[in-house]
């Protein structure tokens, strides 16, 4: 059972990027990629950020660790201040807080072999001897249940799960105690995805981790979880425990998500799109809508929601949802 105690506490981030045009590159728009968003992680505990592309899933994280500097916010690792931190500072800090990358084929140094490449933080931080490395390299290996007789190798070598079985020996060279893995296994085949989901709790347990798990598939986040934060065009609309979140979707987008997951039946008539399911496309997160941001595509919009942005309020049991009618029975 996960501790009291919070790794990670993120409040009111924001990371916008320019649109600049013509010679001078004047700043015409800003793309709200993250709006205020507010989190926590304790101890031991996954968190799971879902949403469409273009949510701001991954942006978020990548502000957590400071990969992108957050354009305001508030980001708190076991009590340091991120933000505040100076390079040296955060470099020592980057020990403890690890990236388990997307894609398993980009991630690595295809000129390195893989013992170099778990081995390499270790390198940059300077610890241990070189005899030391190589034997935490191999332990490294054997623990993502990789043989170390194959350090040698390159990647081009290994499969998919392979590749991204090193990728998380590199992410646990320097014993971290939080990880942001952003979509490890969205680019595997499905028989690999359940190794691999397998292999980060089966780490998460035996080394006390926790993860800051960003997917888009409903269907993994519901087997990794503790909990889960939903993403639309910026802003986190819905959290809960993982069981109430999949009991009792409040939030007509998550229930869109949910219902879009696809069903292991061919004679089933579900929709498998949320396209099937909402009124239009999403906005463009540089020309967001008035209100909730939701109301274009949503299908029970009343006329509240195209002016007035509800907040995310708490409805019981650590439930939270931002929409107007969360509190009248029977509309959702």
């Amino acid at each position: 059972m996960s501790s009291a105690v919070n790794v990670l506490e993120v409040r009111d981030l924001v990371k916008r990027f320019p649109i600049r045009r013509g010679v001078l590159r004047r700043t015409v728009a800003q793309i709200h990629a993250v709006d205020g968003v507010s989190f926590a992680i304790r101890s031991g505990e996954t968190l799971s950020l879902v949403g469409e592309s273009g949510s701001g899933k991954t942006t978020t994280g990548r502000c957590v660790l400071r990969l992108l500097e957050p354009t305001s916010g508030e980001v708190r690792f076991q009590g340091e201040d991120l933000l505040a931190l100076d390079r040296r500072s955060l470099r020592r800090i980057r020990r403890k807080a690890q990236v388990i990358f997307q894609d398993p084929y980009g991630s690595l140094n295809p000129r390195m072999t893989v013992g170099a490449i778990v081995a390499e933080p270790l390198v940059i931080h300077r610890v241990g001897s070189r005899r030391e490395r190589a034997e935490r390299m191999e332990e490294l290996l054997r623990l993502v249940g990789i043989d170390p007789k194959v350090s040698r190798r390159y990647p081009r070598e290994f499969s998919g799960g392979q590749r991204q079985r090193i990728g998380i020996a590199r992410a646990l060279a320097l014993d971290p105690s939080f990880i942001v893995a952003d979509e490890p296994v969205s680019s595997l085949d499905v028989s690999i995805q359940a190794q691999i989901l397998n292999l980060l709790v089966e780490l998460q347990e035996k080394l006390r981790l926790s993860y800051l798990f960003i997917a888009h598939d409903l269907r993994i986040v519901e087997h990794i979880s503790d909990r889960v934060a939903v993403m639309y065009l910026g802003k986190i609309v819905e959290t809960a425990p993982t069981a109430g979140l999949y009991r009792t979707p409040l939030h007509p987008y998550t229930q869109a998500l949910l219902t879009s997951v696809p069903e292991p039946d061919p004679q089933s008539k579900k929709p498998i799109s949320l396209d099937a399911l909402l009124r239009s496309d999403a906005p463009s997160p540089s020309h967001l809508p008035s209100g909730c941001r939701f109301h274009p595509r949503c299908p029970v919009v009343v006329e509240r929601c195209r002016s007035e942005e509800p907040p995310l309020v708490d409805v019981g049991d650590g439930h939270f949802a931002a929409c107007h009618l969360v509190s009248a029975p029977g509309i959702i």
